[in-house]
């Protein structure tokens, strides 16, 4: 089973790598009256680690109250 996840974690890495080689092209992100130009695939990889903490907090939050109610009963 080791060897299934290690083909997909090199199948993952190597389809972001793909990914960032073929999005080089930068845009302009502009959020406020800050506004800073990157590649593609940095603004994507910056989106998805923000999604990853965002997600994570929710999920801590949602556990804490679960446990906190379990032990109020």
């Amino acid at each position: 089973m080791r060897i299934v996840y290690l083909l997909l974690i090199i199948l993952l890495a190597g389809v972001t790598v793909l990914f960032a080689v073929q999005n080089l092209q930068t845009i302009t992100v502009s959020f406020l009256n800050w506004s800073v130009t990157l590649p593609i695939a940095l603004v994507v990889l910056g989106a998805y680690a923000l999604g990853m903490a965002s997600g994570g907090s929710v999920l801590a939050f949602l556990r804490w109250t679960v446990r906190r109610a379990k032990k109020t009963e």
